[in-house]
């Protein structure tokens, strides 16, 4: 190689070194200015109440932190069951999810308040008291697990399907093969009713009903016709038996030590607002969500509360020293 062939390609050696100096320090400079992103799960369709109200707050924190804050939704369990990602949140190898109470009372007892059948008799009052400070003592008593708890957003009563029989009355309900959550309290008060208890994860419901592994699920209607259970399942009863409220929570180190303070206000603002809108938009259309049901083919069963609340009461008799007897008392005089 002659000097001045040397030459330039020690100088095409330099001009690509800085290139590639000067790529890395942008590359640094721009990842310092990288949103923070909340990956939230879940375990509901597209079209779903969770789903619908995440957007809704995912809009919110996004517009209000100049998009210094991203939310990603992961629905339809893309991410695994509720336990598990759960469990994810709590290690922080997720951020956020939003689940029903199912899982929860193996991370604390707390919220086992709500898994007693017919507990909630006025749901407007059953709102305040949950968005009071019994709400906000039952949210802290995640924190050990390493999670916080945003707030207590709406999944709705659940109601009762099956493929086997018109249910109406207690007694109907002996022998039938019911999936559950994994719930000591739901599996108590379904065995207390005669039916055999299946817990199982929500992915594998749809396919467990088509294949008559189990004869029926409950859920909320939302969930029964989002999820498309009335192709599955000719019968439902409108039982009303639990009333299951959603929880949204976040990593706990997450919170404190990647979001700022500025960070942190906005995405709790977004999620009061994103609860009220959510629940609101739950609540609305239920009667419309019968009669498409209905119109699905599915035969529905009108029931007497009174009637099912007398055949659980061993229910709360079992469970009354776990749960706490004054929880209980505070969540019951509440709504008098």
């Amino acid at each position: 190689m002659t000097m001045c062939r040397k030459n330039v390609f020690m100088t095409l050696v330099l001009v690509f070194a800085l290139i590639a100096v000067g790529a890395y320090a942008g590359g640094q400079g721009e990842g310092a200015d990288q949103p923070k992103v909340i990956r939230v799960s879940h375990t509901l369709a597209p079209d779903s109440h969770y789903n619908q109200g995440l957007m809704y707050m995912k809009e919110l924190v996004e517009e209000r932190s100049n998009g210094s804050v991203r939310m990603e939704l992961f629905h339809s369990a893309q991410l695994g069951s509720e336990r598990d990602v759960v469990e994810g949140v709590s290690l922080g190898t997720i951020e956020a999810t939003l689940t029903s109470t199912g899982p929860l009372p193996n991370f604390t007892n707390a919220f086992m308040v709500f898994d007693l059948p017919f507990i909630v008799q006025d749901l407007d009052k059953a709102y305040a008291w949950m968005d009071g400070p019994e709400g906000e003592r039952i949210l802290r008593s995640l924190e050990p697990a390493g999670i916080k708890g945003l707030g207590i957003w709406e999944n709705g009563f659940r109601n009762l399907t099956n493929s086997r029989r018109f249910v109406q009355e207690p007694s109907d309900m002996q022998g039938l093969r019911i999936r559950l959550m994994e719930n000591v309290i739901h599996v108590a008060t379904f065995e207390t009713l005669g039916a055999r208890a299946v817990p199982m994860a929500f992915g594998e419901l749809f396919t467990a009903l088509q294949q008559r592994t189990v004869d029926g699920q409950e859920n909320p209607l939302v969930i029964i016709d989002t999820s498309s259970f009335y192709e599955v399942q000719d019968y439902l009863s409108l039982t009303g038996h639990f009333y299951s409220p959603a929880v949204l929570l976040i990593n706990l180190d997450f919170w404190n030590n990647t979001l700022s303070a500025e960070e942190r206000e906005i995405v709790a603002q977004a999620e009061r607002e994103a609860r009220t809108w959510q629940r609101n938009f739950s609540r609305e259309g239920q009667a419309e969500l019968r009669r498409k049901l209905e119109a699905e083919g599915m035969e529905v069963a009108e029931v007497d509360p009174q009637l099912w609340f007398e055949a659980v009461q061993p229910v709360y008799d079992q469970f009354a020293d776990e749960v706490g007897r004054d929880a209980i008392e505070s969540f019951v005089t509440a709504q008098q």
